[in-house]
């Protein structure tokens, strides 16, 4: 990557004064399973997180067990204390907003659906009544 883009595209991955800033003061605590590197600097209140995303910087890309350490719900990261998953939950996806893979009602027009007939228990309001 040339110094040029490093500098100026923070879209394409890190940028010069992040990389910086990680080298000099980060602490690698730990990798998600899509390869992201999770760090932190400083301690109690005062401590920053950060993460350098493997490939498109896209916030629905980091798991909900990091998004909680990143906020500050939990102290510990879950590299030294994963989370417990329940059966419920489900595998990541990508957020597909903007896609022919988002969801769309049954009755949304880019669906092709019809809305369902008013069932009569609907009055429209009208400002003679």
């Amino acid at each position: 990557m040339s110094v040029l883009k490093m500098i100026f595209t923070w879209w394409n991955g890190p940028g010069l004064g992040t990389r910086i800033f990680t080298a000099r003061n980060g602490e690698e605590v730990g990798r998600d399973e899509q390869g992201n590197i999770y760090y932190r600097s400083g301690t109690g209140a005062a401590q920053k997180r950060w993460v350098i995303y493997n490939g498109e910087p896209e916030a629905t890309r980091i798991p909900p067990e990091w998004h909680l350490w990143m906020h500050k719900t939990v102290n510990e990261p879950p590299s030294t204390k994963p989370l417990v998953t329940r059966v419920w939950e489900r595998e990541w996806t990508p957020n597909a907003t903007g896609t022919t893979l988002a969801h769309s009602p049954s009755g949304a027009l880019i669906a092709g659906g019809q809305r369902a007939a008013t069932t009569g228990d609907y009055r429209a309001w009208s400002p003679d009544a």
